[in-house]
């Protein structure tokens, strides 16, 4: 059963789908899309949903290796023809329903180790459609008997309109090879123009915590506690990736090959039992 969970605050409709990733399919302002949507109904895959949860991790691990304690662990290449394991797995692991209203839907997901992670764990999704407002939140807990890292962040997508601006705050952007695997760190104030012309897919670190698109239609704001941010689009898309995240692309593994420590990367390393949450909220008003 692919069923739709569907929360209405006013003039804003949040359509869910619980066992494809835990995704959101669309979130619309009356007629028109926040996100890059699709109607509940109509959506097949994760991919094409608006937005998907990254746990336990995000972005990239390089080549299916993951490098801990020591250890290499190989991982199921999660997207082909991607060389690397890409957003965890939770996007692609059906959710359970826990609580659902007219505003609030509750999700969890319990996860043990396997090919795609070697570790125990479960975690929790939260959406709250407020006035004018979406808030998330995901918690995940380490179920493993030994100390284990973890990572968190959304992948939502937010379409490109004519005019469309993109502004936020950042003190770094990482580099990347031709491998699309970060390099090196540049020091980099964010970003503050339109996005006919833009071209990026990198993770900035130093992110103030909200990142603003404004065009003819509607205000977004983007705001999370979470200090990096990866942004992805370039003149052949339609649409522009904001994504909130707890650590740099590839973190664990550039700990292993650089001795960089890992809260410097942004990797939460929990003890058995131990809890890691962050939150992502998305503000929308028409324009003036």
């Amino acid at each position: 059963m692919n069923s739709t969970l569907t929360l209405r605050n006013g003039d804003l409709l949040c359509d869910i789908k619980p066992e494809l990733g835990g995704s959101i399919a669309g979130l619309w302002l009356g007629a028109d899309p926040v996100l890059s949507s699709v109607p509940g109904d109509q959506m097949q895959t994760v991919r094409q949903s608006a937005s998907y949860p990254l746990v336990p991790f995000s972005n990239r691990i390089g080549h299916g290796q993951l490098q801990w304690a020591g250890t290499s662990h190989p991982l199921i290449k999660n997207f082909e023809p991607e060389p690397h394991t890409i957003h965890g797995v939770g996007w692609q692991r059906p959710w359970a329903v826990l609580e659902s209203t007219e505003q609030f839907a509750l999700l969890s997901f319990e996860h043990k180790a396997d090919a795609s992670w070697p570790f125990d764990f479960d975690c929790s999704q939260a959406f709250k459609l407020e006035a004018g407002a979406l808030e998330m939140t995901l918690s995940i807990t380490n179920q493993s008997p030994v100390a284990a890292p973890v990572g968190l962040g959304w992948h939502p997508y937010f379409p490109k309109r004519s005019g469309t601006e993109v502004q936020f705050s950042a003190t770094g952007r990482w580099e990347m090879g031709s491998d699309k695997l970060p390099t090196h760190r540049v020091a980099h104030p964010g970003l503050h123009q339109t996005l006919e012309l833009l071209t990026v897919d990198h993770c900035f670190d130093g992110w103030g915590g909200v990142l603003t698109l404004r065009d003819s239609v509607m205000r977004v704001r983007v705001s999370s506690a979470l200090s990096h941010l990866v942004v992805y689009t370039n003149p052949q898309r339609d649409n522009i990736a904001v994504e909130p995240v707890s650590h740099v692309n590839n973190a664990l593994n550039l700990m292993a090959q650089t001795g960089t420590a890992g809260g410097d990367l942004g990797v939460v390393v929990l003890q058995p039992g131990q809890t890691y949450s962050c939150e992502m909220r998305i503000d929308v008003e028409r324009a003036l």
